[in-house]
């Protein structure tokens, strides 16, 4: 797998599948928020066309972009954990295509085939390292605090 798992591609065939029977086809315009930090988190995506902002509100400052998620990313993991909020806002950058997975039914098809459930989760959590670690980068760069030329 490349270190930007695309969820969809990484999965075997038949979980796919599986997977994509329960998708239904959503657009979002250009500006649309898609979701709030801490709202409920009981869908996610995968983005078929357009790019998402995903953002973070830091107390004192304006939305930070953390993240700019294009065709064949996942968009929304929180509906995995308790409480089941978003961890970030998201917002369409430009028009979206995706497909759109109700939660509670990828959860229910995950107990139902556990070995599908682990493989989900399994590429899942390589999305969310890479994204983790593209994240952290970003706030490095701009939150770093330059070193001082000494003469």
């Amino acid at each position: 797998m490349t270190m930007a798992t695309r969820l969809l591609t990484a999965l075997p065939t038949a979980y796919r599948d599986q997977l994509m029977a329960l998708a239904r086809e959503v657009s979002f315009e250009q500006d649309t928020r898609i979701f709030e930090e801490r709202g409920r988190a009981d869908r996610f995506w995968v983005l078929r066309s357009g790019s998402v902002t995903l953002d973070l509100h830091v107390p004192g400052r304006r939305r930070v972009t953390v993240a700019t998620l294009g065709p064949g990313d996942l968009l929304g993991w929180s509906w995995l954990f308790p409480p089941h909020e978003w961890d970030f806002g998201a917002e369409a950058f430009s028009p979206v295509r995706a497909h759109e997975f109700d939660a509670r039914s990828v959860r229910a098809l995950c107990d139902t085939d556990p070995a599908l459930g682990l493989t989900l989760v399994s590429t899942i959590t390589q999305v969310l390292a890479h994204r983790l670690e593209a994240t952290r980068a970003k706030l490095i760069d701009q939150y770093a605090v330059p070193h001082a030329v000494t003469t």
